[in-house]
């Protein structure tokens, strides 16, 4: 069974930092595009950052997002953070390869979701 278990969402005032944790189990990160998306309220969807698990490279945000193959954990650390980065952040599963530019529709398998609050 495919599961993505989203974590390190919090709440911290602007300038602050957060480093998102996502969990995979029941298939290995390493032939996957693994993805972080973030949803503000009355916002679509939006991707953050991508990453081919098997070659580190990275797309969007690439610097903010990192994995860890041997524990099969995908990271995203945000610093800086502003009021406009409050969403909830999700990490997901693509088939195969990352794309430059990827839709949400791209992705079969998302974690629950953790929410990240940025006040002034």
């Amino acid at each position: 069974q495919v599961l993505l278990v989203g974590s390190g969402g919090g709440s911290v005032q602007a300038g602050g930092s957060l480093r998102l944790s996502c969990a995979a189990s029941g298939f290995t990160i390493s032939y996957n595009c693994m993805a972080w998306f973030r949803q503000a309220p009355g916002k679509e969807r939006e991707g953050v950052a991508y990453i081919d698990a098997r070659s580190s490279r990275t797309y969007v945000a690439g610097s903010a997002v990192s994995q860890d193959s041997a524990k099969n954990m995908v990271y995203l650390q945000m610093n800086s953070l502003t009021p406009e980065d409050t969403a909830m952040y999700y990490c997901a599963r693509h088939l195969g390869w990352c794309r430059p530019i990827m839709l949400p529709r791209d992705f079969d398998h998302w974690g629950q979701g953790t929410q990240v609050t940025v006040s002034s």
